[in-house]
């Protein structure tokens, strides 16, 4: 039986800057439903990574593949168009809009719809943004000010937003980070059951330990650039160089 197409597919991929190689023929796919996670210590190459697979930075070599799709090099925005979602470290919502006055911006941008402004607005996308809340648990407050919100649900919000583009791939670049542990532990269940719902590849950076190999399915782990190890929790905490490089050197920061 053959396998199913992966979602993403990063072959070979290569990035310079200057005389320094940041990543260094870094290959994996991630499949639909499916929870990966890019660790590795400060200067890894994660960061690096990540803004290839999204068009922010243009590989020096290899490809990035969607659905089979070559989008090597795209723009950001043709992207995001194509199927791929991100969150960031700092969230980007805006803070003087409603809950759900947010996700309809969002909805709006990905319906080509951004002309709306005002009440024209608020009156448009509300059912779909209404379901959208309803999936990250923030129904409750969708009239609330985003400027309000306690980080963790600021954090929800976001997610929310990134579901707005009906992703196939969602990049989560440090999704957790500021957050106290509990809050963390829900953000990741939270992404882990709609991942399995929605059919959603997820792939994220974190300096959790305890998130990483608590939700991920499979493990990447990068160091100088280049991927030393790849598997599940079990084998990858085992991996002697691993152990080496990042996990028993004391390290607790995913870093970039």
């Amino acid at each position: 039986m053959t396998a199913p197409m992966p979602v993403l597919a990063a072959e070979r991929l290569e990035k310079r800057f200057g005389g320094v190689a940041a990543v260094r023929g870094v290959s994996f796919s991630v499949a639909a439903g499916e929870m990966l996670a890019l660790i590795g210590p400060n200067g890894a190459g994660k960061s690096t990574c990540f803004n290839m697979l999204n068009g922010q930075l243009r590989p020096d070599g290899g490809r990035v593949r969607l659905l089979g799709r070559d989008i090597s090099g795209l723009a950001p925005r043709r992207v995001w168009r194509l199927g791929v979602g991100r969150t960031f470290q700092i969230t980007a919502t805006f803070a003087s809009m409603t809950v759900r006055e947010n996700v309809q911006t969002a909805l709006l941008s990905h319906h080509g719809e951004a002309f709306a402004f005002g009440r024209a607005a608020r009156l448009r996308r509300t059912e779909e943004a209404r379901a959208l809340l309803e999936q990250v648990g923030m129904a409750a407050q969708a009239g609330r000010a985003a400027g309000v919100l306690a980080y963790g649900d600021l954090k929800r919000l976001e997610l929310a937003m990134a579901l707005a583009g009906r992703p196939r791939l969602l990049l989560m670049d440090e999704p957790t980070a500021g957050m106290a542990p509990a809050e963390r532990t829900a953000l990741m269940g939270l992404t882990r059951r709609l991942a399995g719902e929605l059919g959603l590849a997820v792939l994220f950076t974190e300096h959790d330990m305890d998130i990483v190999f608590g939700v991920a399915d499979r493990i990447l782990v990068l160091h100088h650039g280049e991927l030393i190890a790849e598997g599940d929790a079990a084998s990858v905490r085992a991996d002697a160089r691993v152990r080496e490089v990042y996990l028993g050197s004391g390290a607790t920061s995913g870093g970039h």
